[in-house]
């Protein structure tokens, strides 16, 4: 194709695995993708099959190569962007998974988690790893998987058996075995990785009766993570960056300031802010982590808050209610109509994320009325989006952490309507990326850093959409109140359901 060499991020998400090649410059060139199938084997439990998860994106890392007319050569480095928080376990010997994925979504691990709380580790949990204990991590989901394959713990004890994240298990199948590694942004989201002191935290492990010798070594973002091996591409290529897919995409946008803030709109929403290099204090309801960073920078964190159920909402108005045959229809849909016609959509299908942290809550709809039809439904669920990212927004703020705006990517900020609506409730300016691929495209330029072929990041001032909000304050505070009457609703009915329990 030509002289110049490229980068290739491949970024493993929950419905897709997807490979992007950039330039020199950050330019995406082109990209590959396919689907990844959720299995629900019981209420509340999602899963991949691992060994789809790893050929898939080698595949379409594959394909992508070709399709370009490139080999393996023309390839600097590779980058690796990837769902946080799934869980792995497989053999060391053969490299063979042991059990599922235990996808992020997944709930469950509750009951390891209400031991551990029953324990009195909240406050430690909190402190030491900056998140709040829930099933949404990694660390009680490869507890689940020791407790229920044949000699689990025994076998991980004896290092049989390795624990990894996505990134880690890509990492070990793309360099033959040769490195169990992970990056400091997906340990940050186990839950049992100290973020002041960058170890993991022999307190919580021994809590959870997870052995070190089973753990990845962890690196900073942009390092060195070893070489693919040479049948897969043609050529051994360096694997220079691995980061989870919202540090990523804060990387990616730029932000680097304290009070930088992001929301990736994908399957869940995910607010991130830059937080400097001193671990902030605690935020009721919002979690800290480490934010993506080269070899050679300084430790910094993130505050962030975590929203279960975003796409994956329309998603559901597509393919549980049939109400639309794809998520683009939603922006007409909803811009045609005047109002939501009272109705509410909460959709705490799996329980409720940031601020609320209730894994009891259930989804609901409220206001129904004769005159209620499928469009109401469809426009409210959009607002679902935008008011969780609210509580979220209002959650930092309240603590007196300023966010003056909100920069946003992802799928669903294509969809004009649900930015010009976030702005809104948010009152707040939505600055949309040029590259809504900011996951993507971050981890690559942390790879591209690290292997000298750019020198600075963000290279240019890329200036994207701008919708600034447009209610009045009443306006908006009887839109926030409506939702947060339904929210209460919503969980008081799903902690009422454990009264039926045996009945």
């Amino acid at each position: 194709m030509s002289d110049q060499r490229f980068v290739i991020a491949l970024d493993q998400g929950t419905t897709s695995s997807r490979a992007i090649l950039f330039d020199s410059t950050l330019r995406i060139l082109g990209s590959e993708q396919t689907e990844v199938n959720q299995f629900y084997p019981n209420d509340g439990w999602v899963e991949h099959d691992p060994l789809e998860l790893r050929d898939g994106l080698i595949g379409v890392a594959q394909s992508l190569i070709k399709n370009h007319g490139l080999n393996g050569k023309d390839i600097a480095s590779i980058a690796i962007a990837n769902q946080r928080e799934t869980a792995l376990v497989w053999e060391k010997s053969t490299g063979n998974p042991v059990y599922p994925a235990i996808v992020w979504q997944s709930r469950q691990t509750a009951e390891i988690c209400k031991s551990l709380k029953a324990a009195g580790l909240d406050s430690s949990v909190r402190s030491k790893t900056g998140l709040t204990i829930d099933s949404y991590f990694s660390a009680p989901k490869w507890r689940f998987i020791l407790d229920r394959v044949p000699n689990g713990q025994s076998r991980a004890e004896n290092g049989e058996l390795l624990l990894g994240t996505v990134d880690s298990w890509i990492i070990w199948s793309l360099t033959n075995g040769a490195n169990h590694m992970t990056d400091e942004t997906n340990a940050s989201r186990t839950m049992i990785w100290n973020i002041h002191t960058g170890t993991w935290d022999e307190e919580l492990m021994k809590a959870l009766n997870l052995p070190e010798i089973a753990l990845p070594k962890v690196r900073t973002s942009g390092n060195n993570f070893g070489v693919t091996q040479k049948e897969i591409f043609g050529e051994e290529i360096p694997i220079k960056a691995v980061a989870g897919d919202q540090q990523a995409s804060l990387f990616g946008h730029g932000c680097n300031s304290i009070g930088d803030a992001k929301n990736t709109y994908g399957t869940g929403c995910f607010i991130l802010a830059f937080a400097g290099n001193k671990v902030p204090d605690n935020i009721h309801g919002i979690l800290t982590s480490v934010a993506a960073c080269n070899s050679w920078d300084t430790r910094n964190y993130v505050i962030e808050g975590s929203i279960f159920m975003a796409g994956a909402a329309v998603q559901w108005l597509r393919d549980g209610l049939n109400l639309i045959d794809s998520a683009e229809v939603t922006e007409q849909i909803s811009s045609d109509m005047e109002d939501n016609g009272g109705v509410v959509v909460v959709p705490a299908f799996t329980g409720f994320g940031s601020p609320y942290w209730d894994e009891e809550a259930r989804g609901a709809i409220f206001g129904l009325t004769r005159g209620s039809n499928q469009s109401h439904i469809i426009r409210a669920t959009l607002e679902s989006i935008a008011q969780q990212s609210a509580d979220v927004i209002d959650a930092v703020t309240e603590a007196n952490f300023v966010i003056t705006q909100l920069s946003v990517d992802g799928g669903a900020a294509a969809n004009n309507w649900l930015m010009q609506q976030q702005a809104n409730v948010l009152n707040l300016p939505v600055l949309r990326s040029v590259v809504l691929e900011n996951t993507a495209r971050g981890v690559a330029a942390l790879a591209a850093l690290e292997s000298n072929l750019i020198d600075m990041w963000p290279i240019s001032s890329e200036m994207g959409d701008r919708f600034l909000p447009k209610w009045t304050d009443d306006e908006r505070l009887r839109s926030r109140t409506n939702w947060h009457r339904a929210v209460k609703s919503t969980q008081v009915y799903g902690n009422s359901l454990s009264d039926y329990e045996g009945l």
